[in-house]
């Protein structure tokens, strides 16, 4: 089987999954090509606003995010309503218009935190993203994340 066949499509990565209400998801999502789009100050920015845009809100809280040159990493917790990929759609939808361009690859990928998992050794985590990539020394050097923590 060629590479390619073996890749999943964006489509298919939620196949047989289900979306919990009020559950806590880390959702990573790719520009599309891995372009990094990101590396614009202004870009990264308009991506942080779209987390708190009121119609993403409604759906999903955003509890830790990190914006990286060519993708995001996204801690959120759903609504009472609780549809993952609704809420991901919305947002994924906002930054492309609002930038003009279609942004990002088909499909995210999603890990919903085990009741084991701690939520905010979670965030540490996205927080350092930075730091493992070499973009910065310390998260107090990289611009584009927060957490609801702090």
């Amino acid at each position: 089987m060629d590479d390619a066949a073996k890749q999943p499509h964006g489509k298919n990565l939620r196949k047989g999954r289900v979306s919990l209400p009020n559950h806590a998801y880390l959702v990573t999502i790719v520009a599309a090509s891995r372009k990094p789009v990101f590396v614009s100050f202004a870009a990264a920015r308009l991506v942080i606003r779209c987390f708190h845009d009121k119609d993403v809100v409604r759906h999903a809280q955003a509890l830790a995010f990190v914006v990286m040159p060519d993708h995001i990493h996204w801690l959120l917790q759903l609504g009472d309503g609780g549809n993952l990929p609704e809420s991901v759609r919305l947002f994924k939808a906002k930054v492309s218009r609002i930038l003009g361009q279609r942004i990002w690859q088909r499909g995210f990928h999603d890990h919903a935190l085990r009741d084991d998992e701690d939520v905010r050794d979670i965030a540490r985590y996205i927080i350092a993203n930075p730091l493992r990539s070499g973009l910065a020394k310390s998260a107090g050097e990289y611009p584009h994340w927060d957490a609801i923590w702090l």
